[in-house]
């Protein structure tokens, strides 16, 4: 029997996706207008945010490589057999399977579509050296180009269909705060408390999207030493009377991340952590009013860093304000370029996404010892912002009986 390299497995009708084909098509004129610039006659984006951007599909590689080949006038991922039809229903555009009975088919069957000897545009920053070399190899391209930067600065300005699936986002982060705050009380362990807010998000997200697939939404509910750390995962620690807790919220809806994350109290609050939770929530509603049109990332950071060096608690500080918003996770990637950092000085424009979030550790043994954080999502407007969280911060709500 001769085996094939590749081929279509178009199995069942296409499956609703995220946005609507005009969207995707939107998405590709832009991608096109790239490669117009910089005289390319395909693009073979691998990973998994700018797949999914493009084309709705998000892969899972579990060690594939997977794709997605853009020319003038296709859109082609290209999935392991493994996954079979599911890759062709949740594309928009064309779907090729290469097989697994010879070492790179996935390279085969991208350069079906991509062609040889042709100006390629490439993903940099997720090109491994041994991926870059087997692209070479493959497609003997006349001329490279990174398109990542220019991809990302297209996804960091959101689309009026992105910002209503951000929107829906945020009030399913809402819901499992709530559900979080209700499992609050000593005895508990942060794991109990972590699966009450995770539970809730996913019915939420299954009641707003019937048709969706399902997966990677997740909470990190940190307690007492554990809050120290914005990404410390969960543990069976127990909560006790007087704990610092730290709620993060965070629904995937179809490949797009959202985030709650709050500071609460066991039951009482001392004075000395009340003291440095306080300033960071003056600090969060100073940054909030710094997101408007033409603000730059630097210059925002640079207001907050004033406001915390005047109470002597910029030493405690641990990373960045804020981030963008879209198609992103803690695995799969981020839009650096809009980043409430030192070194960023992308300048806020309408349809940006942005969160505020500055964050104080304390270390343990000194007073208020933990780590403060409050996040709330802005959609950046013409004249300002708009806060789409709606689940209180600060001392009035969050110290839980």
């Amino acid at each position: 029997m001769e085996r094939p390299t590749s081929y279509r497995f178009h199995n069942g009708a296409k499956a609703p996706l995220p946005f609507a084909a005009e969207e995707y098509e939107a998405r590709l004129a832009g991608l096109r207008d790239i490669m117009e610039m910089h005289g390319l006659d395909a693009v073979v984006l691998t990973s998994m945010h700018n797949v999914a951007y493009y084309s709705g599909f998000l892969y899972c590689s579990f060690g594939r490589p997977y794709g997605l080949v853009v020319t003038a006038t296709d859109s082609v991922t290209v999935s392991a057999g493994i996954d079979a039809g599911q890759p062709w229903r949740r594309c928009h555009g064309d779907n090729i399977t290469y097989t697994d009975w010879q070492r790179d088919n996935f390279w085969r069957a991208v350069a079906q579509v991509a062609g040889e000897g042709k100006a390629v545009g490439v993903e940099a920053d997720h090109l491994t050296m041994v991926q870059a070399e087997k692209l070479n190899a493959f497609l003997k391209p006349a001329r490279g180009v990174d398109v990542a930067p220019a991809t990302m600065a297209q996804r960091m300005v959101k689309s009026a269909a992105e910002i209503v699936l951000i929107r829906a986002g945020a009030a399913v982060a809402d819901a499992g705060g709530y559900a979080i705050r209700d499992a609050v009380r000593e005895g508990v362990r942060e794991i109990d408390v972590a699966m009450a807010g995770r539970d809730a998000m996913e019915l939420e997200i299954a009641k707003r999207f019937p048709d969706a697939e399902y997966r990677d939404t997740w909470v990190w509910f940190q307690s007492g030493l554990n809050t120290d750390g914005a990404h410390n995962p969960v543990t069976g620690r127990v909560l006790k009377q007087g704990d610092i807790l730290s709620l993060n919220c965070f629904p995937m809806i179809s490949g797009y991340y959202t985030a709650l994350e709050r500071t609460l109290f066991v039951g009482t609050c001392d004075p000395a952590s009340l003291a440095i939770w306080e300033a960071n929530v003056a600090a969060h509603e100073l940054g909030i009013s710094l997101l408007k049109p033409g603000a730059s990332c630097a210059e925002v950071t640079a207001r907050i860093n004033d406001f915390f060096a005047e109470r002597d608690l910029l030493q405690y500080r641990t990373f960045g304000y804020g981030h963008s918003f879209g198609v992103l996770s803690h695995y799969y990637g981020r839009e650096a370029g809009l980043e409430l950092r030192e070194d960023i000085d992308t300048v806020l424009e309408p349809g940006m996404v942005i969160s505020m979030e500055p964050m104080l550790t304390i270390a343990e043994g000194q007073p208020g010892a933990g780590g403060y954080r409050e996040h709330d999502i802005l959609v950046i407007t013409e004249d300002g912002n708009e806060n789409i969280t709606g689940y209180p911060y600060g001392p009035g709500f969050n110290i839980v009986a």
